[in-house]
């Protein structure tokens, strides 16, 4: 049976130009955002040694990466699976002597071996920043505030941002002097499932009150405070909270916040603090950031990402604009002064065109673009 030549690989497909107008809109205002903000953009490279990508990050698995040997150096080749490590390396290589903080966005594509059933996609647009050379309150804050702008820019609404401690079980654990990595291990295990029964079975009946600690942030945070009686988590729920309030204070009732302390899924290689991104009408997360170490150079970074045909797809349609149809002979320098002025044209190649269905909206009479059903 002769298999079909024209089928895209599973979770690959082509962006039609709907689809695509969409991404590009929600794209640039995205970057738009960073851009305003003093987030530089840079360009990493599709490709990397598969060795420099698992080094700039802890938790980074390359072993999710398509790899192969790179003809020339015949050294293992990695194609990127998430951009983040890669503007690490930039910030310890290239840029290592520029003044810090260094403030740097990025948007391109990644690809993955194998997607999750509740994502499918093995291809993916991640855009975001990166604010690198500061581990403070006022580093997060900015980052959480942009994160939620480049959202609104691309038209989202009904955002709300879940916070969660990455390192929250490791910090706990030095807390009480557990210094068993299996154990430590079994209890994020069964944190990660939200499982009481198996966690009290894995000796962290202690930690049963976590599971409970979660929702709402005023009352998430008051619970924590709660459990916390050895203060161990004293100086990040402090950060918490006021990373929480410059968000209540600028958008007030319009961006929802929550905590879900022992939520570690997307968070490899966070520290202290991270946060998921969500919005209305759209299935699973916007994006995702938090507080990381670079590799090598272990300098603090904080930072978010976001998957920009992922939220395109609930964002609002990017119009197609005036779009100005060219007949035959007509006035070149007419028509350029027009798409100066922002107009689209489509120029006529042939007798028989019908430009309404070429999805014109205007015609050009003369020097002057008509609207197409008025001049016909």
């Amino acid at each position: 049976m002769t298999q079909p030549t024209d089928l895209l690989p599973e979770g690959l497909e082509d962006r039609l130009p709907a689809s695509a107008a969409r991404i590009t809109h929600a794209m640039r205002a995205c970057l738009d955002v960073l851009h305003t903000h003093g987030y530089d953009r840079v360009r990493p490279p599709l490709l990397e040694f598969e060795r420099s990508l698992a080094s700039r990050m802890q938790g980074i698995r390359t072993q999710a990466m398509f790899r192969f040997v790179d003809p020339a150096s015949l050294r293992t080749l990695a194609l990127r699976s998430d951009i983040t490590p890669q503007v690490g390396r930039i910030a310890a290589t290239s840029m290592k002597t520029a003044p810090r903080p260094l403030r740097l966005a990025y948007c391109g594509e990644t690809a993955l071996i194998r997607a999750s059933q509740l994502d499918p996609a093995r291809q993916r647009l991640q855009l975001g920043a990166e604010l690198i050379g500061v581990d403070t309150i006022a580093a997060a804050s900015e980052i959480v505030m942009v994160a939620i702008e480049a959202l609104m820019g691309a038209g989202l609404t009904g955002i709300s941002v879940d916070f969660t401690l990455p390192d929250l079980v490791d910090t706990l654990a030095a807390r009480d002097g557990d210094t068993d990595p299996d154990h430590i291990e079994a209890v994020r295990r069964e944190l990660d499932t939200k499982d009481a029964g198996g966690l009290r079975d894995a000796g962290g009946e202690a930690y049963l009150p976590l599971l409970y600690a979660a929702g709402p942030f005023d009352s998430a945070l008051a619970d924590l405070r709660e459990y916390d009686a050895g203060g161990a988590l004293a100086t990040r729920l402090d950060g918490l909270k006021a990373i929480a309030a410059r968000v209540k204070a600028a958008h007030g009732p319009d961006v929802r916040l929550t905590l879900d302390p022992t939520e570690r899924y997307g968070f490899e290689y966070q520290s202290w603090f991270g946060f998921t991104l969500y919005a209305d009408a759209l299935r699973g997360a916007a994006g995702r950031g938090g507080t990381y170490r670079i590799g090598g150079s272990e300098e603090a970074a904080t930072g978010f990402s976001l998957y920009v045909d992922h939220l395109a797809e609930v964002a609002p349609e990017a119009g197609g604009g005036r779009v100005v149809y060219l007949p035959l002979g007509h006035d070149a320098d007419a028509a350029a002064k027009l798409r100066a002025e922002g107009w689209r044209t489509l120029a006529q190649l042939g007798e028989g065109e019908d430009a309404g269905m070429l999805g014109c909206t205007h015609v050009l009479e003369g020097d002057t673009p008509k609207e197409l059903e008025a001049s016909q």
